[in-house]
């Protein structure tokens, strides 16, 4: 999958609608090839990300877990310490 869409459940706070909307527009841009789609398709792929975005939300919002929920900036130093090992450097 998309490695640019991040695990938006059981944070604190919880994950925003622009972060639920960025995470659907990732999946419409990966699944139809297309980063811009052309203006005959314009209409169909707005269409899919606001769709998308609406049940990812439901999802999101509905879910329970009895873990505490994720720290985002002990995720964000995890993901950078993950990327300087991959990649080198001071990432």
């Amino acid at each position: 999958m998309c490695r640019n869409i991040r695990i938006l459940f059981n944070f604190e706070p919880p994950a925003t609608e622009d972060e639920i909307h960025a995470a659907a527009l990732q999946y419409v841009r990966k699944v139809s090839g297309a980063t811009h789609p052309s203006k005959a398709n314009e209409a169909l792929f707005q269409e899919a990300v606001e769709r998308i975005a609406e049940v990812t939300a439901l999802l999101v919002h509905g879910l329970s877990t009895s873990a505490p929920p994720r720290d985002r900036t002990v995720e964000a130093a995890r993901a950078r310490e993950k990327n300087r090992k991959r990649f080198g450097g001071a990432a």
